[in-house]
């Protein structure tokens, strides 16, 4: 049997990153950018008001209280989005809306709340120092300053600071597109009516959702039957479109219904093997079409499928953008309770985390086809390849679950 390192470090090999391509911000959620943006401007643009209120001389309120107000002479209002230049003479001050070009000659902003409301003159009970409430030009970033690193997966939060540096497009790895295909005759759509022997389609929808979880652009294909001529079809013209294809099912170490293993065996890009792993053991891996699309044939069993797309697929997307690694958060824990695992195999068993920090609890059912207890679990435990046994304490590797 491979060893899963040496079965994921040959996936990876395999895997050339998507070329970088100009994408349009409004397109760019799940983009990862293939260069260094910096700010041609300051951000903000220009000094403007962080509040509703009036701009000042500040040295025109310093004494003003509550017992004492100052008072002053409103010649004006500035509002966001007013590009008119106005001024604050001595004695005087300008009524200014939350955005707002400042105006020259204030170096204060008194908030609505310590004033009057006035709109011709107003009356100010408090004192603001110089630069209160001011945004001044530049206070976020310089022009130069790094905005964004290249390597960075582009979200709500970095769309907005790019968009607000005046960035149209990016250059970037665009979102992969991910196509998933279940095969079996004994599935059936969810929702439908049942007869013994047939099963709810669970693996494609699951698959679907962790890729989308990956940011790809999914296509989750039509179940398929045991029909190797149909599946082999169905598999080519799904590779012209695709930047990946991930199948479940079909790909067993014998039997006449390993439809995936027998439509694609023939075709010498796709290799077939036994990885040293519980659940999740007989995979299949290579490139396919004039695209050399990877595909990922992922076994039937929905832990197996889950567990596989964890280890194998995750960390290829990232590659397909430029990224190292897994998405999936590594770390440390104790067993609450003892463990078993086969000898030679490395195992991935199901847990919860807690109740006690630092404390990781294995699941009870740890079959690959128990999906209710795999939709309870947290995390993975990792149990290496020749130890049999963990007791309650031991220090076990985890493998955090989105």
């Amino acid at each position: 049997m491979q060893s899963v390192d040496s079965y994921r470090d040959e996936i990876l090999a395999a895997i050339a990153p998507l070329p970088p391509e100009r994408v349009a911000l409004a397109d760019a959620d799940g983009a990862v950018l293939a260069q260094d943006v910096t700010a041609a401007w300051p951000l903000p643009g220009f000094d403007n008001s962080a509040m509703d209120g009036y701009a000042v001389r500040a040295a025109d309120v310093a004494g003003a209280a509550a017992d004492s107000p100052v008072t002053l002479e409103v010649t004006g209002e500035a509002a966001a989005g007013d590009t008119a230049e106005r001024s604050v003479a001595p004695g005087r001050c300008v009524r200014i809306l939350t955005g707002a070009l400042l105006p020259a000659g204030a170096d204060a902003v008194v908030p609505v709340e310590w004033t009057d409301g006035g709109t011709t003159r107003v009356r100010i009970t408090r004192p603001a120092e110089p630069g209160h409430a001011i945004r001044r030009a530049g206070g976020d970033a310089r022009p130069g300053d790094l905005l964004l690193p290249a390597g960075t997966r582009l979200g709500a939060a970095q769309i907005g600071v790019l968009a607000a540096a005046g960035h149209g497009d990016v250059l970037a790895r665009r979102r992969p597109r991910l196509t998933v295909i279940a095969t079996g005759n004994e599935l059936a759509p969810p929702g439908s009516p049942l007869v013994p022997g047939m099963i709810w389609d669970s693996n494609s929808y699951m698959l679907a959702a962790a890729a989308r979880g990956l940011g790809c652009q999914v296509t989750r294909h039509p179940t398929l039957r045991d029909d190797p001529d149909a599946v082999l079809d169905a598999l080519r013209r799904a590779a012209a479109r695709a930047d990946v294809l991930v199948t479940s099912g079909g790909v067993s170490m014998g039997g006449e219904h390993d439809v995936v293993k027998a439509a694609l065996a023939a075709l010498g890009s796709v290799t077939f093997r036994r990885v040293a792993m519980q659940p999740g053991m007989p995979q299949g891996f290579g490139l396919l079409g004039p695209s050399a699309t990877p595909v990922f044939t992922l076994p039937g069993n929905p832990v197996s499928a889950f567990v596989s797309f964890t280890l194998f697929v995750t960390p290829a997307v990232r590659a397909l953008q430029g990224l190292k690694g897994e998405r999936a958060g590594r770390r440390t824990a104790r067993l609450a309770g003892p463990v078993r695992s086969p000898e030679g195999k490395r195992s991935f068993l199901r847990a919860v985390l807690g109740p006690q920090d630092g404390q990781v609890t294995a699941l009870t059912g740890q079959n690959s086809h128990q999906i209710a207890e795999l939709a309870r679990a947290q995390a993975l435990i990792v149990v290496p390849e020749p130890v049999t046994g963990l007791p309650a304490g031991a220090l076990v590797e985890l493998i955090e679950l989105p």
